[in-house]
């Protein structure tokens, strides 16, 4: 199930505050600036720092192309 539109507009990265990246055939949340992802589990994401999983730079390359091929936006306008 797709996440509600008005709750992605909200959402930002616990860290730095900045939009994130919506994959949802992936259930995640990408901060592509520090490489860092957030699960949706059950709908509801996990957005807390210490439960992140660190991208490596091929799954960042991965996953960036992905955005851009699939016209994936951030969340919301930095």
């Amino acid at each position: 199930m797709a996440m509600d539109k008005e709750l992605l507009e909200i959402l930002a990265c616990p860290e730095d505050k900045g939009p994130l990246l919506y994959f949802p055939d992936e259930d995640t949340l990408y901060n592509p600036r520090l490489h860092r992802r957030y699960v949706i589990r059950d709908d509801i994401p996990i957005m807390l720092v210490d439960e992140a999983e660190a991208v490596d730079d091929a799954d960042h390359a991965r996953l960036t192309a992905k955005a851009e091929a699939e016209g994936i936006a951030p969340t919301f306008e930095a």
